[in-house]
């Protein structure tokens, strides 16, 4: 049974974040499951390396995700 469950739960997904400063300058690159620990942590659509020790785009950041319903959620419908 927990295998069939496990087919329609989410899958723990890798995410990428940019940390920026203070002045809104890209300071590094992270890529986890999990938003990093800390402030300044945003999350991106991808990393490229030209925006390191630049303004961070406007269009890099993720908005609010809408959270993925899930199997249970639906059965209990």
């Amino acid at each position: 049974m927990d295998f069939l469950w496990s087919l329609f739960s989410p899958q723990s997904r890798h995410r990428h974040y940019a940390r920026v400063n203070q002045q809104g300058i890209c300071v590094c690159f992270r890529h986890c499951s999990a938003q990093p620990d800390g402030s300044g942590w945003i999350e991106i659509y991808e990393p490229k390396l030209s925006w390191l020790h630049q303004p961070l785009p406007a269009h890099a950041r993720i908005s609010s995700r809408p959270r993925a319903i899930t199997a249970r959620q639906l059965l209990s419908i």
